[in-house]
């Protein structure tokens, strides 16, 4: 009988967040990331939310997930509508919260196996 666990079957999986990082695997990430349910994670949004700009959605449709989820930080926030027209006209949707509920979320539509990334902000 086998008393360990398994690793996660899939390595995108959040480990811990807080104001300043996010833990992704084994892997800190103290800098916003985007978070793919497949393929590697990489920075994002370096100017932080006040920064955010249509090209930073456009990143987000190029992946063709069929949800996003937008963590804007400690606190929930919402971008300007304009900025969302990528994914908006390929139908993706798109669901924003704080930084830490995204992160829950993500983990839990992972492990359904969705398609999912999660655009995530930490505070400045």
């Amino acid at each position: 009988m086998k008393f360990q666990a398994d690793p996660p079957s899939r390595p995108n999986v959040v480990s811990a967040v807080h104001a300043d990082r996010i833990g992704v695997g084994s892997v800190i990430w103290r800098e916003s990331l985007l978070l793919p349910w497949q393929g590697e994670a990489r920075a994002w949004a370096q100017a932080g939310f006040d920064g955010l700009r249509v090209e930073d959605f456009e990143a987000i449709a190029a992946l063709q997930p069929e949800l996003v989820l937008l963590g804007t930080g400690s606190r929930q926030r919402f971008p300007k509508p304009a900025l969302l027209r990528p994914l908006i006209e390929r139908r993706i949707g798109i669901e924003t919260m704080n930084t830490a509920a995204a992160c829950r979320t993500y983990n839990v539509l992972l492990s359904e196996d969705r398609a999912v990334v999660a655009a995530l902000l930490l505070d400045a």
